[in-house]
C-alpha cells in the first residue's frame, strides 16, 4: 500500500514538472497581429520567472515596447506598458499556448479588435 501511495506521489510531481515545462514561454518570438485594417509583423522577447512573465514587444528591437504577464489557468494574461506618447496594437490579450505558439484576441489597442500569434524563433 505504501509502494502504491510513493508511485502515485512520484507520478502526480512528474505530472506537475511536465506542465511547468510545457508552459515555458521564455525567449524570442516573431508577432503577428491581424486586424481589419491589415497585418502587422513584430517581435518580442519574454523572461519568466515562475508564473511571472516580462519581456517586451514590438516592430523592431530598436522600438520596444515593454509587457508584464502572469499565467492564469494555462493561459498567459500579457499587459503592454507603453511610455507617454506611444500607442501599442493591443492593451492585454489572453493567449492561449500551444507549445511553440501562442494565439489570442485583441481588442482596445491602437488597431481596434483583431487576433495575435506569437511563433518561437529558433
Amino acid at each position: 500500500m505504501v509502494s502504491r501511495r510513493m508511485l502515485l506521489s512520484v507520478f502526480g510531481l512528474a505530472l506537475m514538472v511536465i506542465t511547468a515545462v510545457a508552459t515555458d514561454v521564455a525567449g524570442r518570438w516573431r508577432i503577428t497581429i491581424t486586424t481589419a485594417e491589415g497585418t502587422i509583423n513584430g517581435i518580442g522577447s519574454l523572461k519568466q520567472t515562475g508564473d511571472e512573465v516580462t519581456g517586451w514587444v514590438g516592430p523592431s528591437e530598436d522600438d520596444p515596447i515593454p509587457v508584464s504577464g502572469k499565467f492564469k489557468e494555462d493561459k498567459l494574461i500579457l499587459k503592454t506598458l507603453p511610455q507617454a506618447g506611444r500607442t501599442a496594437a493591443f492593451d492585454e490579450v489572453v493567449l492561449t499556448i500551444d507549445r511553440n505558439t501562442m494565439s489570442g484576441t485583441i481588442e482596445h489597442g491602437s488597431h481596434g479588435k483583431g487576433t495575435i500569434k506569437f511563433v518561437r524563433s529558433k
